[in-house]
C-alpha cells in the first residue's frame, strides 16, 4: 500500500483519538451500521481532500464500511493532525498522503497521489481535488461520476466552473445542506476558531476590540464566540444586508479603514482574496492579532505585509512577527491558514457528526443516480438533510412533534383563511 506520512508509529495516539471523536458522533455511527450491512458503495473508488483530523478519519472508516475504497489527502498543508494519519493506515489500511506543515509542492503531490487512484468520487474541502483533476488529468475524468463539497470557498469556485460550462462532472453542495452550515460553520468555527487563537497566543480575549471580517454563518459564529468571551466586537462587511443584521444582533460595523486603528485580534473569514491589507496593517495598533479562518490563506495580504516589514520572527508556534517600517509590529497567526485547524484541531466532533453524514449519503445518493445527475452544482436532498437533524436530535435525546391529518390538510390547502 502506498503511503505518505509523518511517521507510522504515531497510530496508537491517533487510534485512540479517533476513538475518543466517535463518541461524539452518533448520527454517523447509524450511518456505519446500515452501510455495513447493504454496501452502497461497494466497488467506488471514492478520493478524499479534506483536512485528515479524527472526524475525517471517522467518515473514511463510514465510506470504507460501505463497501469504498478510500485514499485520502490533505485540503490544507497545515491542517493534517499526523497521528490520525498514522492510524488511518496501520490501523484501517487506508492509504493517506498528508503531512502537517508539508510545502506547495508536497501538497500538489499528495494531490496527484491521489488522483492516480482514478477515483470514481471526489470529496473536496475547497476544490483542489477537483480542479486539479479538471486542468492537469482531463484524461481521468472519464472514470468520475460526481463529487462532493464541503466548504463554503469551494463552493464558489465551483459554481464559477459550472456557470463557465468548465465542470464535467456533477457535484453536491454539501456545504449548502442546512445541518452543514447553520451548525458547522456557525458553531463549529466559532468555537475552533477562538481556540486555535488563544492556544496560540494564551492572549486575553476578555476587554479587547475583536474585529471580524465578514458576517457570513462563519463569521456570525465568530463574533458571538468572541463576544461570549467578553471581548467587544467590530464587523466589517461589504454586503449592506450582512451589515445591517450584525448592526441587529448587537455589534458595532464600521469600513476595514476604521477598524485596523481600533482592533487587538482580526480574523477574517469572507472567502475572498486581500481583505486585510497594507494600508490596514499600516494603520493597526502595536501588538494587533491577525488570522483567518476562512480556507485560503489569500484573505490577508502576506506579501504586501512582508513588503513593508523590515523585520520578520516566529516568536512562538503559529506565531509570527512582523515590524513594518516607521509602523507599528503586526502578529499573524498560523501563516494566514485556518487558524482553527493549523493552532488547534478544528470542528468539535459533534458538529462534525452532521457535516460527515451528509459527506457519506451525498456519496451514497450519487452513486444510485450515476448517470442521471446534471452537470451542475446542486444542493443535499431535503429528504437527507432533515433525516440527519432527525437522528441527531434522537441521538441528543430530545424529540418533536408530528403534524396532525387536520394540519397537514390545512397546510396544503388555500381555501381556509381567517
Amino acid at each position: 500500500m502506498n503511503y505518505d506520512i509523518k511517521d507510522l508509529a504515531l497510530a496508537d495516539k491517533g487510534a485512540d483519538r479517533i476513538e475518543w471523536a466517535a463518541q461524539s458522533m452518533p448520527v454517523l455511527a447509524l450511518i456505519n451500521k446500515r452501510f455495513k450491512k447493504e454496501k452502497p458503495l461497494q466497488g467506488l473508488r471514492l478520493g478524499l481532500c479534506l483536512h485528515v483530523t479524527t472526524e475525517t478519519a471517522a467518515l473514511c472508516r463510514v465510506l470504507k464500511a460501505g463497501g469504498g475504497e478510500v485514499f485520502v489527502c490533505a485540503s490544507n498543508p497545515l491542517s493534517t493532525q499526523d497521528d490520525v494519519a498514522a492510524a488511518l493506515v496501520k490501523r484501517d489500511k487506508i492509504p493517506v498522503f498528508a503531512i502537517k506543515g508539508e510545502d506547495n509542492e508536497t501538497y500538489y503531490r499528495h494531490i496527484h497521489a491521489i488522483l492516480e487512484t482514478k477515483p470514481h468520487v471526489t470529496m473536496d474541502d475547497g476544490a483542489d481535488l477537483l480542479s486539479t483533476l479538471h486542468s492537469e488529468r482531463p484524461e481521468l475524468l472519464k472514470d468520475v461520476i460526481g463529487g462532493t463539497e464541503e466548504t463554503t470557498t469551494g463552493v464558489i469556485r465551483l459554481r464559477a466552473m459550472a456557470a463557465e460550462k468548465a465542470l464535467k462532472y456533477p457535484v453536491v453542495a454539501v456545504n449548502d445542506a442546512m445541518t452543514k452550515h447553520f451548525f458547522d460553520n456557525r458553531y463549529g468555527t466559532g468555537q475552533s476558531t477562538l481556540d486555535g487563537i488563544i492556544r496560540s497566543t494564551n492572549r486575553l480575549v476578555a476587554g479587547s476590540v475583536f474585529v471580524v471580517c465578514g458576517y457570513g454563518w462563519c463569521g456570525r459564529g465568530v463574533a458571538k464566540r468572541a463576544e461570549g468571551f467578553g471581548a467587544r466586537v467590530v464587523v466589517t462587511e461589504v454586503d449592506p444586508l450582512k451589515a445591517l443584521e450584525a448592526v441587529m444582533d448587537g455589534y458595532d460595523v464600521k469600513p476595514l479603514a476604521e477598524a485596523a486603528q481600533i482592533g487587538d485580534f482580526f480574523v477574517t473569514v469572507t472567502g475572498d482574496v486581500n481583505v486585510i491589507r497594507k494600508e490596514h496593517f499600516l494603520a493597526m495598533k502595536n501588538g494587533a492579532i491577525v488570522c483567518n479562518s476562512g480556507h485560503f490563506n489569500v484573505e490577508i495580504d502576506l506579501v504586501g505585509l512582508a513588503a513593508v516589514s523590515s523585520k520578520r520572527r516566529v516568536v512562538r508556534d503559529f506565531v509570527e512577527e512582523f515590524v513594518i517600517k516607521d509602523g507599528p509590529t503586526v502578529y499573524v497567526l498560523g501563516d494566514g491558514r485556518l487558524i482553527n485547524l493549523a493552532a488547534a484541531e478544528g470542528h468539535p466532533s459533534s458538529v462534525m457528526d452532521m457535516s460527515f453524514a451528509n459527506q457519506a449519503l451525498a456519496a451514497e445518493h450519487v452513486n444510485q443516480r450515476k448517470g442521471k445527475l446534471p452537470l451542475d452544482v446542486f444542493p443535499v436532498p431535503q429528504d437527507i438533510d432533515k433525516e440527519i437533524a432527525r437522528l441527531k436530535l434522537a441521538a441528543m435525546g430530545y424529540k418533536i412533534d408530528k403534524l396532525t391529518k387536520e394540519q397537514r390538510e390545512y397546510l396544503s390547502s388555500w381555501k381556509s383563511g381567517t
